[in-house]
């Protein structure tokens, strides 16, 4: 718990935060000119600090280098006094522990940075052991080159010392690595200490230089994370370095602790320009749900169809030209990389409208592989009648045969798209309709009742949209994506929301779904009704499975309320400062 630091934005493990001194600090950033460090006790006793308001005092330490065993660390840590101005503890990675300050300082990064596994596995352990609002303060590591992934990683607050040091040896650090200053017949950067000569330029000057392009990248990193799209920069940025590829490789593969942490939605774009993306928690997380939550609830034939450039694949051209040759006689489902399978009804959902991807024609092994996989899980949960696949040769109508094959069922598979055609040229698009000749046409009532239960599913567990609807004579009015979910009063329970094909519900919306028998997202507060937001200090409990912008039901002694998540779960419980949920509507009681 902490009383001066306060986490603002997320973006995965990233966080814009503030350092609550004297004079606010954004984090990440540098805080060489914040410390004040009270030293270490391998030397003498030290007394408590009086401490000031404006700095970030470091407790008396004792500090252990990589590798000192555990029995040995464990005799020798300090007891941490209890103070009330900002404060930090020093900590080992090899067993973290929360000193009750407002941040903490790895002792043994520098063993450690250079090594992907052992550096994620370091800030993990470290996040997992202090609460989610402290900070964690690395030392002696940053480059330019590295402190974006250190960032993403989950580090808030850096130190200079590093680019110091490099510059009094003549390296010169960029982004994209560093360089014996001996060796650069120009410089290639235009910052103050950067304007002279190449002839007059010293390692004063290297070493100024160092902590400006330190600084800078400090700054694109804040940026990237207020606009949600760190991961974006990281999938070009990291390759200059194969240790810190390896370790957002490494980060990818800790899914618990990155999967918590990212918002459900975000309102930029996301770029699929690598292989990379397909290990981004919102591709995977999407992956999981549509095969783990999402149930199929028509009737008739499943047509297999690509994606399109412009989103949601409603709109686009292509997509027009197939519905007018499907008119509502079958299941649509969009084959894409990186998403995997999108039914018609999560088309709005994120990532599925929200994302950007390289068009090259020609697919890879790992995209063939996972949307091979995804729509495997997919066939293997939802049962057809039959399955039509209206796909091009390349890429798409390889993964549907090796599907087929591997599920045996190739005799139950239609192509309607002629080897060497394409899926809107006249021929196929004939082929398809009279491939669905017979077929009854679902209504425009199922159609939306049914993307209603599928985004319930998706939002709040397998099961969801029927158990929260099962007592209800549901009725929908407004026009697709804007659908409102009315009761048979006409009483008004949810909203779709199209940016993010999410529902947003009313208070009647919300009893509803507290008396049911759906997943429940529930944020126990205090004795208090909230106006505008709940912030965390006022929590007293929350679900562990709450994420960033999940819609959740808040509940307390004098008030009932709905609205979405800006913590997750297990932030909301351990924080004392930041606003928890954005409260849309509030009942008192």
């Amino acid at each position: 718990m902490t009383d001066h630091f306060e986490v603002h934005e997320r973006d995965g493990a990233a966080r814009l935060g503030e350092l609550r001194l004297a004079e606010p600090r954004t984090t990440p950033a540098l805080v060489d000119d914040l410390l004040d460090d009270a030293g270490s006790l391998w030397a003498a006793d030290r007394e408590v600090p009086e401490g000031d308001p404006a700095r970030l005092t470091i407790l008396p330490h004792r500090a252990f280098p990589g590798g000192t065993a555990a029995e040995v660390r464990e005799s020798f840590a300090p007891d941490h006094p209890d103070v009330d101005y900002p404060s930090a503890a020093v900590i080992s990675s090899a067993s973290p522990a929360d000193r009750g300050t407002d941040a903490h300082v790895v002792s043994d990064v520098q063993s450690i940075v250079g090594h992907g596994a052992a550096l994620v596995g370091a800030v993990v352990s470290v996040r997992d052991a202090v609460p989610a609002d402290t900070a964690v303060l690395f030392s002696g590591v940053a480059t330019p080159r590295n402190v974006a992934v250190l960032a993403y990683a989950g580090v808030d607050c850096f130190d200079e010392a590093r680019a110091v040091v490099e510059g009094t040896r003549g390296r010169y650090l960029t982004t994209e690595g560093d360089r014996r200053l001996d060796d650069l017949e120009e410089l290639p950067c235009a910052c103050p200490a950067c304007r002279k000569p190449r002839a007059a330029f010293t390692r004063e000057d290297c070493v100024d230089h160092n902590r400006n392009a330190l600084a800078a990248e400090l700054a694109t990193v804040r940026q990237r994370v207020r606009e949600g799209r760190l991961r974006d920069y990281l999938e070009g940025q990291a390759r200059h370095d194969q240790w810190l590829t390896a370790a957002m490789r490494e980060l990818d593969a800790q899914w618990g602790y990155l999967e918590e942490r990212t918002p459900i939605l975000r309102e930029a774009d996301l770029t699929a320009a690598t292989e990379d993306t397909l290990r981004r928690v919102e591709i995977q997380r999407y992956a999981d749900r549509v095969t783990t939550r999402y149930r199929n609830r028509f009737k008739n034939p499943l047509v297999l169809v690509p994606c399109s450039a412009r989103k949601p694949y409603s709109e686009s051209q292509s997509h027009g030209q197939f519905h007018d040759a499907i008119r509502w006689r079958a299941h649509l489902v969009s084959m894409t990389s990186p998403i995997g399978v999108v039914p018609q009804e999560l088309e709005t959902t994120y990532p599925a409208q929200h994302y950007d991807s390289v068009v090259t024609g020609r697919w890879s092994e790992d995209e063939k592989d996972f949307v091979s996989r995804v729509l495997r899980r997919y066939l293997e949960r939802n049962d057809y009648p039959r399955i039509i696949a209206h796909v091009p040769d390349e890429g798409y109508r390889g993964i549907v045969e090796r599907v087929a094959a591997e599920l045996e069922i190739e005799d139950d598979v239609t192509y309607t798209v002629p080897r060497g055609g394409h899926p809107t040229d006249e021929e196929s698009l004939g082929t398809l309709s009279a491939a669905l000749e017979g077929e009854l046409k679902y209504s425009k009532r199922e159609r939306e009742h049914n993307t209603v239960r599928a985004i319930a599913d998706y939002l709040l567990g397998d099961g969801a949209g029927d158990a929260l609807f099962a007592d209800v004579d549901v009725r929908t009015t407004s026009r697709y994506p804007k659908i409102q979910v009315r009761d048979g009063d006409d009483t008004q329970l949810a909203t779709m929301v199209p940016q993010y094909g999410t529902l947003s519900f009313t208070l009647e919306g919300a009893r509803l779904w507290r008396d049911s028998d759906a997943p429940t997202k529930r944020v126990e507060i205090d004795d208090f009704v909230p106006h505008g937001s709940v912030l965390a200090p006022g929590v007293v409990d929350a679900d562990a499975a709450i994420r960033v912008g999940d819609e959740v039901l808040v509940e307390g002694p004098s008030a009932l309320a709905v609205g979405r998540a800006e913590m997750f779960g297990r932030e909301m419980a351990e924080s004392s400062r930041g606003e928890a949920v954005a409260v849309r509507h509030v009942e008192e009681r």
